[in-house]
């Protein structure tokens, strides 16, 4: 049995036009250094400029790792309707009978069956994030309000078919130094 191992990262620090800034441009490259390590199939990004800069930067530590654009990653709120336009700059145009976040789940959210091993990094936001820890945790769905991602922090869940998902780590900043870590967390969330 294959096992899908998603790596799960916010984009970089932006400015309020949405686009990198020098620190998220770092953060970004800092997690490639460390991904650099890992056999990565392909890294996934947002439609967003801060997740296409980001998915860019933190990929020229993968040579030869392909780097693609997964519509179901924009930032949108989970639960929302479809087909309409969210205040973070996304649009959830996904067809009547499916929410963004079924997309989402749909397509990421799975063992690869058999074959080999899959290593997907994808460059995204807090709430797609979010979303996707709580449908491996079989959390009800209102549960994802709860989970924040810092900018460049990595999430890890991993997928077989013959077991639940698994949450290997969550979050994780130790890539960063400390003057780079906690971007994107509200206030007073910092240890």
């Amino acid at each position: 049995m294959a096992t899908r191992n998603l790596y799960l990262v916010r984009h970089g620090a932006a400015d309020v036009f949405g686009e990198l800034t020098e620190h998220g441009r770092r953060q970004a490259s800092l997690l490639g250094e460390r991904l650099a390590r890992v056999p990565v199939d392909t890294v996934w990004h947002s439609p967003l400029p801060r997740a296409l800069a980001s998915a860019h930067e933190l990929a020229r530590h993968l040579p030869g790792v392909p780097v693609a654009e997964a519509a179901e990653l924009i930032d949108h709120i989970p639960e929302t309707p479809p087909s309409r336009t969210t205040p973070c700059g996304g649009h959830t145009d996904t067809g009547a009978d499916r929410t963004p976040s079924d997309a989402l789940v749909a397509r990421f959210a799975r063992s690869p069956g058999t074959g080999h091993d899959r290593h997907d990094v994808l460059v995204t936001h807090a709430h797609q994030i979010a979303w996707l820890v709580r449908h491996a945790l079989d959390a009800p769905p209102s549960r994802w309000r709860g989970l924040n991602s810092a900018n460049a922090a990595l999430t890890l869940i991993e997928y077989r078919s013959d077991a639940p998902p698994a949450l290997v780590m969550f979050n994780d900043l130790s890539h960063l130094p400390p003057e780079l870590r906690w971007t994107g967390l509200p206030e007073g969330t910092r240890p």
